[in-house]
């Protein structure tokens, strides 16, 4: 099944973590898809929007991240299982009981530079595929948040993933990033790479010429497959970042309009993917993961008893 989606723009800033984490939420919450996401940003921004940082600290400690599980399986050729590094019980949202997660680290980076110093990018890309190949089996969709530029784990996830999306701002800078990710995309078609599923205009000040000017540019481009939806700039996606205690419900954290909007492009893009897109108000049920258990409120790192130790 094609449901891999890789979420990158050249340009950072550009809302790409917040967006993957209200995509997550609201295919979960409203239309009861078990969601992977996989945070291959070295700042692991998306991974503290979706759980403490304590519990996020601790994950880091303990060797539990997308990093570990890369570096055991490039680096050293370990035999480690990706699902010892799936969390479960992530995300405020009370009815996103489906959201699953692969945190990062900032050691992230070191990594990348120790697969160039060693020429392991065959390596890393057959790694990736082997990781995707498998969470396909598992989860309705795969979401990464992809850094900003095209350092060759972007590439690696650019290349085996079914699709990518690019959210931008509607302005110069950010149309910029997207003809040189054009450009790079031309560039060894034999070697694969993801289908375009859509541009989406994020972050838009509604009341700006100027970004009005900018957006009617990027839909002049048939290429860029723009969403029809946009995400405005708004007060309330900046608070869904910020991981919260208590949960809340769904609609309090995507309230109004904005939340609206969310609801769209999810509609949108289940549509693009073709996948089943009808609204349920029914949780849907946990793929069938290895069990553990946790305290109360505390992400659970899934740990198969028979997996190898990751690598530190």
């Amino acid at each position: 099944m094609r449901n891999t989606i890789a979420v990158m723009n050249t340009k950072g800033g550009v809302g790409k973590s917040t967006l993957v984490l209200a995509l997550a939420e609201t295919l979960s919450a409203y239309h009861g898809k078990n969601v992977l996401v996989i945070d291959s940003d070295s700042q692991a921004s998306v991974s503290s929007m979706l759980m403490t940082i304590p519990n996020l600290h601790r994950l880091q400690q303990n060797g539990l991240t997308m990093v570990d599980f890369l570096v055991a399986r490039v680096l050293q050729d370990a035999a480690v299982d990706w699902l010892r590094f799936v969390v479960r019980n992530v995300s405020d949202v009370d009815e996103a009981q489906s959201v699953f997660l692969i945190p990062s680290d900032m050691q992230l980076t070191l990594f990348e530079r120790e697969v160039s110093k060693s020429s392991q990018h065959s390596r890393l890309r057959a790694v990736i595929a082997g990781l995707l190949n498998e969470a396909r089996r598992v989860f309705d969709i795969i979401l990464i948040d992809c850094p900003p530029g095209l350092s060759v784990l972007t590439e690696s996830w650019l290349r085996e993933a079914d699709f990518h999306i690019s959210p931008t701002k509607a302005d110069y800078i950010s149309v910029c990033g997207l003809e040189v990710f054009r450009r790079f995309k031309a560039l060894n078609p034999e070697m694969g790479f993801a289908e375009n599923i859509g541009v989406l205009i994020n972050m838009k000040d509604v009341g700006s010429p100027t970004e009005e000017d900018y957006h009617a540019w990027l839909l002049s481009n048939p290429e860029n497959r723009c969403f029809d939806q946009v995400i405005p700039r708004a007060i309330v996606l900046q608070e869904a970042a910020r991981f919260h205690t208590p949960d809340r419900s769904y609609f309090a954290k995507y309230p109004g309009d904005t939340g609206k909007a969310v609801r769209g492009l999810c509609e949108e893009l289940l549509s693009r993917m073709g996948l089943a897109s009808a609204a349920t108000s029914v949780p849907a049920a946990p793929p069938p993961l290895p069990q553990a258990t946790s305290t109360p409120d505390e992400p659970i790192a899934v740990a198969p008893a028979a997996a190898a130790q990751p690598a530190t």
